[in-house]
């Protein structure tokens, strides 16, 4: 009786060294997945804001075929979505949904003309500061 009586219990539910070789098996998965999961997510913003700066490469140069030239520094960006005062022959606005900011939160900058191609359009990356790597890294038009 007393045989039956134990088998039932221990049938009931897990035992502490089962929990804990469960939970340490977890810890390792998730110590081993995580950071590459993370690097994927960190390696689709640098991929977004390439093709941002391209979108907002082509906004200007449409911009450019409409005015005869590319917006002027004061000007910048925002004259791909609204018209700037005394500029005839817009035909905007260029971006069809706004002037995006990088996948950081921050402006994207611009420079006409630009040091490195006609004009340049980039973003100071993940710290907002100039030069870095990986996700800091700095990335423009001319890359």
């Amino acid at each position: 009786m007393k045989s039956n009586e134990s088998s039932r219990r221990s049938g009931l539910g897990f035992t502490l060294i089962e929990l804990l070789v469960v939970l340490a098996i977890l810890g390792l998965l998730a110590g081993l997945v995580g950071p590459r999961v993370l690097g994927q997510l960190g390696g689709a913003k640098s991929k977004t804001v390439a093709v941002q700066i391209k979108d907002l490469e082509s906004a200007a140069e449409m911009f450019k075929l409409d005015i005869g030239r590319f917006p002027t520094d004061q000007e910048g960006l925002p004259a791909l979505v609204t018209q700037p005062a005394g500029v005839a022959g817009w035909n905007g606005p260029y971006l069809r949904k706004g002037l995006p900011a990088d996948p950081w939160g921050n402006p994207y900058r611009y420079r006409s003309p630009g040091q490195n191609a006609d004009v340049d359009i980039y973003s100071l990356g993940a710290d907002n500061a100039q030069g870095g790597d990986g996700e800091n890294a700095d990335v423009g038009n001319w890359q």
